[in-house]
C-alpha cells in the first residue's frame, strides 16, 4: 500500500489520545514518515513499515502541483 503522498489526509487504525480526530496529514516523507494530527496539531514521526502497518485508508488525496 504505497499509494499515499505528501499532504494526503490519512486515517490510522487507532485514534490519537487527544480524542478529537483519527485523521492525520502527511507532512514529511522519506525513510521515516512525519504525520500531523488534524485534531490537536501534534506531530509524530514513524518508520515507514510501522506507518504502513497502521494505515487504515486514505481519506483525501492532496492536489498535485503543476510546474
Amino acid at each position: 500500500m504505497n499509494n499515499y503522498a505528501l499532504n494526503d489526509i490519512v486515517e490510522m487504525k487507532k485514534q490519537h489520545p487527544c480524542k478529537k480526530s483519527m485523521h492525520w496529514q502527511i507532512v514529511r516523507m522519506g525513510v521515516d514518515i512525519k504525520i500531523k494530527c488534524l485534531g490537536c496539531g501534534a506531530v509524530v514521526m514513524l518508520e515507514r513499515p510501522y506507518f504502513e502497518k497502521r494505515l487504515k485508508k486514505i481519506v483525501e488525496k492532496a492536489e498535485e502541483e503543476s510546474l
